[in-house]
């Protein structure tokens, strides 16, 4: 059984009676050099090597059948260690002792409810994701990676149009220490006054800004493309035939912008999605717009299908948005396909539409046509231009297939 022990910047001070009682009964201490600095006790003090990850499995080997006591900043089950052993060893096999965490002492400063914020690290993670997360009116609080993470933060934020956004940090959050600083995103300069600091944020959108809809059907102007782009109405259709779920994984097969793998990671940051595409510029416009949209946890595969799907994680949903009159390719992604995962494939040409018509006659599913028409001119009136009618087939995999 390893001990995790949650510690804020106050230290032994501020810790419980049980969290000491660990802390002294350990024979090694584990944690980063600041946190091992904070206790007083006599154990064997062994400070986290960097790269961590990749070394964990092998230390606590290391020390195996010792009393271990890993320290941890705050709460260790908010985005902390106690996460990453609990996965590794088991949660019967790691006892948490969390603290309060910043996130909690932040909205206690402020006197936000902690359940309406929404919370974006940049602890180890692409700060892009605040793209996603920022909208009017919402509330934010970004835990920062080092002192200029506020910098950071507030040049994402004015790239983005929320240059009006009230930042509020918080350094040292309940240390003697304690610093709390304000500006908008776009007058903020210099570092925050610790490397620990939180990033509060009350997002405002600069005047003339059109925030994106957290729905799916983003505007098509949201995306860089040549022309290989799901339009905005046949979008929102396929996503809702793709139907994602909490945690599932999409492969969206012959990308283009990318941009129906974007917008099913916008759904919910638990969810994960490959984007395969075999033209490399066509690729790094979809990084590209990942980044741009606030999903650069995106995957992005170059190479073409169905070569390219060789070692991919198994799928909840498949989206063949091209190239499925290839050799082999919806074979590939159906026998890839998890029991009870969606496959959706869209069809243009006749040429697909004929594949995708023996597919449904042989599985069934669901197929249906769209024709969009939008307005415009017509000399000096307005008439309707159709788009090109596009197919969907959607099916989803039984138990027994």
């Amino acid at each position: 059984m390893i001990t995790v022990v949650g510690i804020g910047a106050d230290g032994w001070d501020g810790l419980p009676a049980a969290s000491r009682r660990a802390v002294e009964a350990a024979d090694v201490l584990m944690g980063g050099p600041r946190h091992l600095e904070l206790v007083p006790a006599k154990a064997e003090r062994v400070a986290w090597p960097s790269p961590l990850l990749p070394a964990l499995p092998g230390l606590l080997h290391q020390y195996a059948g010792r009393a271990i006591c890993v320290l941890a900043s705050g709460d260790p089950m908010f985005y902390g260690i106690g996460t990453t052993l609990a996965r590794l060893l088991g949660a019967e096999n790691v006892k948490v002792l969390p603290q309060v965490s910043s996130l909690s002492l932040a909205c206690a400063r402020l006197g936000w409810p902690v359940e309406r914020v929404r919370v974006v690290s940049l602890v180890g993670r692409p700060p892009e994701a605040l793209h996603a997360a920022a909208g009017p009116g919402r509330r934010l609080v970004v835990l920062g990676a080092d002192a200029g993470s506020p910098s950071m933060v507030a040049g994402l934020l004015t790239q983005a149009g929320y240059g009006p956004s009230e930042m509020t940090v918080l350094s040292d959050l309940g240390a003697a220490t304690e610093d709390v600083r304000q500006a908008t995103a776009d007058a903020w300069t210099g570092q925050a006054a610790s490397p620990l600091n939180v990033i509060a944020v009350e997002c405002a959108a600069a005047p003339g800004i059109e925030p994106l809809p957290a729905s799916p059907g983003l505007p098509d102007t949201a995306f860089e493309h040549d022309g290989q782009l799901t339009k905005r109405e046949v979008r929102a259709v396929t996503l809702s035939r793709l139907a994602p779920q909490h945690g599932e994984l999409l492969w969206d097969v012959g990308a283009g912008a990318g941009s129906i793998a974007i917008e099913w990671l916008r759904v919910h940051p638990s969810c994960a999605a490959v984007a395969v595409e075999s033209r490399a510029d066509r690729a790094a416009a979809v990084r590209r717009n990942a980044d741009r949209l606030g999903v650069p946890s995106l995957r992005i595969v170059t190479g073409r299908a169905p070569d390219a799907l060789t070692g991919l994680p198994t799928p909840d949903a498949v989206f063949v948005g091209g190239g499925a009159t290839a050799p082999g390719l919806l074979e590939r992604c159906w026998s890839a396909l998890r029991p009870g995962g969606r496959l959706v494939a869209n069809a243009v040409t006749l040429e697909t539409e004929a594949v995708v018509a023996a597919w449904y006659g042989r599985l069934g599913g669901d197929l249906v046509r769209l024709a969009v028409q939008r307005a415009a001119p017509v000399g000096g009136f307005t008439g309707w231009r159709a788009a090109m009618p596009v197919t969907i087939w959607s099916v989803t995999k039984g138990d027994a297939e």
